[in-house]
């Protein structure tokens, strides 16, 4: 007398079905029969499994492994109903020894095997056993290929054991890749990434992710935690400090007095009259400046400001000269752009690109200087397109993008 098991699920989750029986077997696979000894106890087995009698279902599956001399089919059909019991159960070790065992045989078509690897991975994450999940969800990976529904559980896995390092690799390229097909990722994605970063204390990273969040998610709080990155950025050089002022600026975040004033004094420290006198008139317009005790302080440096734009304009030419004797482009770049903020736009901007190639202490810097110019000139494709050019993890890079944003925003309204 032989016995064939009927098709059942081994059903490793309420996602996942996998079939009991083998299709697409060879000819000899197909004629395979189970002994009485065996067939007997799996057929009990698949009768308490029906019934949600999930202890006698493994121990009808454990009586039928406990006989001797069982042939390959056997031991492969009893693997398939512990398979069943397990996954059903919730049994995930039992579970994952048989699918394990499974997989490795030839008798499992390639597509089961797959679908064995992802329950394996499922469960253990189910399970909460994210230390098992992990090298299951990445054995997946290697095995089967990309999985965007995987991917996002090994994120979960590694963040849900404090692995920001990991979680924040994974999740990193998953977001590349997106941007890189021209897709928009997920606001759930960069809300997880920054939250690792913000984990890692990685300001630079963490800057770059909310730069993408405030370009895809354009909500003010996103704007308000970018901007504080990049306040905090231990990264940032004393060179960028102007820049993240006005950056502020035209975000609406710059309103305290001390801050107008700061920016102004940093602008003229860095040889930059006209752009000082540009965030002192914003400051007066905007009710920050001349309206409290300090007015007459406030009165007093834009007073020298004034002057000290006049005095530049006279002598523009000779400290351009002066500039091209310098070891370093830095002073050709600065020189440059107040030439543009005079309105000799074109010599400003050619004077700057002298600069660049002479080589400034940092090139990502002086091409932010040269889309900052090109901006105030009104030459918004050409700032945009300087801006996209800059990189390096100090933030010149997450001001230059902020730039091309605000300057994209500008020109949909």
């Amino acid at each position: 007398m032989s016995f064939r098991l009927s098709r059942m699920a081994l059903l490793a989750s309420a996602m996942f079905c996998l079939p009991l029986s083998v299709s697409g077997a060879s000819s000899a696979q197909a004629a395979d029969t189970l002994s009485p000894a065996v067939g007997k106890p799996l057929q009990a087995a698949q009768s308490a499994l029906a019934g949600h009698n999930y202890s006698k279902a493994m121990a009808a599956v454990n009586e039928a492994d406990a006989v001797k001399g069982k042939n390959d089919y056997e031991s492969y059909t009893i693997e398939q109903m512990r398979a069943a019991v397990a996954a059903q159960s919730g049994d995930v070790a039992a579970a994952t020894s048989a699918y394990d065992k499974l997989i490795a045989s030839s008798r499992t078509p390639k597509d089961a095997k797959a679908q064995m690897l992802m329950a394996e991975a499922t469960m253990a994450y189910t399970a909460k056993d994210y230390a098992h999940a992990v090298p299951a969800i990445e054995r997946y990976l290697k095995q089967v290929g990309p999985n965007a529904q995987m991917e996002t559980l090994l994120v979960q896995s590694y963040y849900l054991q404090n692995d920001f390092k990991n979680a924040a690799r994974v999740q990193q390229t998953m977001i590349d890749e997106t941007l890189k097909a021209k897709k928009v990722p997920t606001e759930n994605q960069l809300q997880l990434l920054a939250t690792c970063q913000s984990q890692m204390k990685d300001t630079g990273a963490m800057t770059h992710t909310y730069v993408l969040l405030a370009t895809y998610y354009p909500k003010p709080e996103y704007w308000a935690l970018l901007l504080h990155g990049l306040v905090t950025n231990p990264k940032l050089p004393p060179a960028l400090q102007l820049d993240v002022y006005r950056i502020r600026l035209a975000a609406g975040n710059l309103t305290a007095t001390g801050d107008f004033m700061d920016a102004t004094e940093i602008a003229m420290q860095m040889g930059l009259p006209q752009i000082a006198l540009n965030i002192m008139n914003q400051g007066y317009a905007t009710g920050a400046l001349g309206k409290d005790a300090g007015a007459a302080r406030e009165a007093k440096l834009k007073a020298l400001v004034v002057k000290t734009v006049e005095t530049k304009k006279a002598s523009a030419d000779a400290d351009t000269a002066e500039a091209a004797k310098a070891p370093s482009g830095n002073a050709l770049i600065t020189a440059g752009y107040n030439y543009v903020t005079f309105g000799q736009v074109d010599k400003g901007l050619d004077v700057i690109r002298q600069g660049i190639a002479k080589g400034p202490f940092d090139i990502n810097v002086a091409k932010l200087r040269l889309g900052e110019a090109q901006m105030d000139a009104g030459r918004t494709a050409d700032a945009i397109a300087t801006f996209d050019t800059v990189d390096g993890d100090n933030g010149a890079k997450d001001i230059a993008e902020l730039w091309a944003l605000k300057l994209k925003s500008a020109a949909k309204k």
